[in-house]
């Protein structure tokens, strides 16, 4: 089963994100929260990770799977110069990835460098399933390098890379699904996963609530950090989507997205008054 996975794990990664972002496609159409959903929204969505993609096959065409193997095969990082089990070895290094994205998640808001590539990711006006995928190309590539970087650190299991890939890809299209989970069971799952409601806080228009609730999949690290709101002010249904300037219909378009972190300089977000 290992074997299958490390050898097959970009078939396996593409199979899980058509088949969740179908699913829950199909669920926030039957349950949605605030039906935001939208095909003019899908095609920019899909059409920034599409060229994400592209670009970062072209100027990365190394996976973290391989990188894991390689530092593994050379007996690089902490994980390699130790004795432990692999099952501890494995959920150290799954628990610690999702703690080093939540710290790269932070640090795209708070310098303005890294804000204005993020910035694209919170431009959109719409909250649904598509959103878990429009991440521009230059912040899909340093969130790659940065994530190359920690796997070598770690000296992670290539089996622990396969499955937090593929755990964080379908967190993220699940965190960002517009999808009515009955209050008591997201109350009950936010303990230990982010749910949606928790999500959808990060991506308000007030500063304050834009700069929380970083966590990818594991809701400790807000909960350790005070990074943590657990409703927005306006209410869920209430609440505005996206960032106060750029709601025009121009500023919506694949074009825009791809182009903004080009544009003027922003200062970072958490330097904003709330």
């Amino acid at each position: 089963m290992t074997a299958f996975l490390l050898a097959h794990a970009a078939l396996i990664k593409l199979a899980v994100a058509v088949s969740l972002l179908a699913g829950l496609a199909g669920l926030q159409s039957a349950l949605p929260a605030r039906g935001d959903a939208r095909l003019i929204r899908w095609r920019v969505n899909l059409g920034v990770i599409a060229v994400s993609t592209l670009v970062t096959r072209l100027l990365l065409p190394v996976s973290a799977t391989a990188v894991a193997i390689w530092a593994h095969t050379r007996g690089l990082g902490l994980f390699n110069q130790v004795s432990i089990p692999l099952a501890w070895s494995f959920g150290i290094a799954v628990v610690a990835l999702d703690g080093a994205i939540y710290w790269q998640h932070r640090a795209f808001h708070a310098f303005a460098v890294l804000w204005r590539i993020h910035r694209v990711h919170h431009t959109d006006i719409g909250f649904d399933v598509s959103l878990g995928l429009r991440f521009h190309p230059f912040e899909i590539l340093l969130s790659t390098l940065f994530k190359l970087g920690v796997v070598v650190a770690l000296g992670s299991a290539p089996i622990a890379v396969v499955v937090y890939e593929l755990v964080l890809l379908s967190m993220s299209l699940f965190t960002h699904a517009d999808v009515a989970l009955p209050l008591r069971l997201d109350a009950f799952l936010r303990w230990l996963i982010v749910t949606p409601d928790w999500h959808r806080v990060h991506h308000s228009v007030h500063p304050a609530e834009t700069n929380s609730n970083y966590g990818n999949w594991l809701s400790v690290w807000d909960r350790i950090f005070g990074t943590y709101i657990a409703r927005p002010r306006d209410g869920h249904r209430g609440m505005r989507i996206g960032l106060q300037d750029h709601r025009e219909p121009r500023q919506q378009t694949l074009l825009a997205a791809l182009v903004l972190p080009l544009l003027d300089e922003p200062v970072a977000l958490e330097n904003h008054d709330a």
